[in-house]
């Protein structure tokens, strides 16, 4: 910022040195006529090492469509919904199988850990399982005796029957069928007892199983699944009899953002073992002036622009919605203007600072725009530098007709034409090279050095 006021004073006294002429010798030549002046003129010199020396580049006269807009400063953040913790449902050790900032997708191994609690799920699990196959053994038992009793009390009536034809009676068998036909009904009361037993021990392994899948992670029907024995060859076992560590894996895309614990180490349950991030769930908040409310409720379209950036196009920026926060602050009288970008790019990262773009009004239709860095201010009036397109190594001051802006582009409303180019960078130089002492000169040239000379 400090070499523009040196770079002034340079010029000036370049120019001043140059433009001292010597006066003509009345002793020696008295009929000298005295040196005319050349007619003032706009335009400068600028050949091609004087452009390299002073960083001056070009930028084409483009037929677009300028919108004016209101420009809020802000930055890019997560999402709420872009951060995923694992922890541990179980206390034991912990091994990381990832380090941090690497990319995991759905099913990536993040850690595993050992559990001195897992052994005693499985001893549940085992015993709901053991439970069921004696509640079934019983039923089949309880269902044996009420057939066998069922049997029985049919056999002792047809031999009543057949006695009873016979003319002959047996005291003896008819109480016998009276006690089969009175146990029946006990009989049937413990089939039913021995299926509650069923239902509940059932209940029991279904409760364990349920347990163990939320503390591993592993579903149900993959803890169930028979998988070959280690201890009998051609024997299977479910899948939870052989699990020893206990391997989480990543539910969602993202990054690992941190890990909380160091590997190896025995941690209690309930623990943020490590947290990942989506960078591509992001939004961006932006802080507006309360005074500017009325201006974005009509809004026809948001943007969200880079800040100038010599890496960076002067074109980049995305589409973004836009929603204003729900409260104001009061102190501040500031509102938070949320937007979310609807396409991604290599620029847009959390906590990159940004600006968002609210359209309020624009141009009818395609105009002859340039670059808004293009115009500067010299006194009242703003002026540009076009090429002149008969010599590429001149430059022509030309005042700004200028039409609606948006801050990055402005409409001309006069002074250029398809295919002109204008300056771009080095605007500034060449209007404090022909401006002195708040009046712009008329005219001019460069040297190789950069310093400027008016016309003499």
């Amino acid at each position: 910022m400090h070499r523009y006021p040196f770079l002034s004073l340079a010029f000036l006294a370049l120019g001043a040195a140059c433009g001292q002429v010597a006066a003509p010798d009345s002793e020696s030549d008295p009929a000298a006529p005295a040196e005319e002046n050349p007619a003032p003129t706009n335009r400068v010199d600028v050949p091609a090492n004087v452009r390299r020396n002073l960083g001056i580049t070009f930028a084409p006269v483009e037929v677009r469509h300028v919108a004016q807009t209101v420009r809020v400063p802000g930055a890019f953040e997560l999402q709420p919904l872009a951060r995923h913790e694992y922890r541990t449902a179980l206390s034991g050790r912990v091994q990381l199988l990832v380090d941090q900032y690497d990319a995991v997708e759905p099913g990536t191994p993040l850690f595993r850990f050992q559990s001195p609690a897992w052994p005693e799920l499985l001893h549940e699990i085992v015993e709901g399982a053991q439970e069921i196959d004696t509640a079934r053994a019983e039923i089949k038992v309880k269902r044996a005796r009420l057939e066998e009793a069922r049997i029985r009390l049919t056999i002792a009536r047809d031999r009543i029957e057949a006695l009873a034809q016979a003319d002959f009676k047996k005291a003896d068998l008819e109480s016998q069928a009276a006690e089969l036909e009175a146990s029946l009904a006990r009989l049937e009361a413990e089939v039913e007892l021995a299926e509650i037993g069923l239902v509940n021990a059932q209940r029991t392994k279904n409760h364990a199983l349920h347990r163990a899948a939320i503390a591993s992670g592993i579903s149900e029907k993959e803890l169930m699944e028979p998988v070959p024995s280690e201890d009998a060859e051609g024997e299977t076992v479910p899948k939870y009899l052989t699990i020893d560590w206990i391997e989480l894996n990543a539910a969602e895309t993202g990054i690992v953002e941190a890990l909380h614990v160091t590997d190896g180490a025995f941690i209690e349950s309930n623990v943020t073992v490590l947290s990942t991030v989506n960078p591509d769930q992001l939004r961006f908040r932006a802080l507006a002036l309360q005074a500017d409310l009325p201006k974005f409720q009509g809004a026809r379209s948001t943007r969200i622009v880079p800040p100038p950036n010599p890496g960076i196009p002067i074109e980049a920026g995305v589409a973004a919605s836009m929603g204003i926060g729900l409260e104001a602050n009061p102190e501040t009288r500031t509102v938070d203007l949320i937007a979310t970008p609807e396409a991604a790019a290599d620029w847009i990262r959390p906590g990159v600072s940004a600006f968002l773009e609210v359209t309020i009004a624009s141009s009818e239709g395609p105009a002859f725009a340039i670059p808004r860095s293009s115009v500067v201010q010299d006194g009242l009036d703003h002026v540009f530098f076009r090429r002149d397109p008969k010599d590429p190594n001149q430059v022509i001051r030309v005042e700004a007709d200028m039409g609606v802006s948006d801050g990055r582009w402005v409409v001309l409303n006069s002074g250029v034409m398809r295919g002109d180019e204008v300056v771009l960078e080095g605007a500034y130089e060449l209007k404090l090279a022909t401006e002195q002492s708040g009046t712009s000169q008329k005219g001019g040239h460069f040297h190789a050095d950069g310093s400027f000379h008016d016309e003499h």
